[in-house]
């Protein structure tokens, strides 16, 4: 095998070594040693272990080109990923909000100033837009922790 590149993957071939089966990615290489990031399970799925394992280059000629892990995710699976994930997303904000409530009504007020306020009041309408922004930025900075 040629001399590994990081972020290469592969997969061992052989039994000489004592690693587990799986999709190895090449987090670094030195003249003697290659280190290798375990990223999926024999079957090829995606896996997130942290396990580093080093080889020596003689070891490494056992190991051929694989598939990168990341690209084989099933159409469900990344549907159903990047459902839980806006789910959590949502749920952690509002428990930001909802942990800072003054705030929050503060940040409200101005948002429903901007939006419903050149009904009552004869402003300029970059007024009103900024009142929008400002309003925005607030729930956004306070629902994200920042307070």
């Amino acid at each position: 095998m040629n001399r590994p590149e990081v972020y290469d993957h592969v997969e061992p071939t052989n039994e000489e070594h004592d690693l587990p089966d799986g999709v190895y990615r090449v987090v670094g290489s030195s003249e003697e040693r290659v280190s290798l990031l375990r990223v999926a399970d024999a079957d090829g799925r995606r896996i997130n272990t942290g396990e580093v394992s080093t080889v020596s280059l003689d070891e490494f000629d056992g190991f051929t080109p694989a598939e990168n892990p990341d690209g084989n995710q099933p159409v469900e699976e990344r549907v159903t990923s990047i459902l839980e994930t806006g789910y959590w997303s949502v749920r952690a904000f509002v428990q930001q909000l909802a942990a800072n409530p003054l705030l929050t009504m503060v940040a409200v007020s101005i948002l429903v100033a901007g939006l419903f306020g050149d009904q009552i009041l004869s402003l300029p309408d970059s007024v009103f837009g900024v009142l929008v922004f400002l309003g925005s930025l607030g729930l956004a900075y306070i629902g994200g922790g920042g307070v």
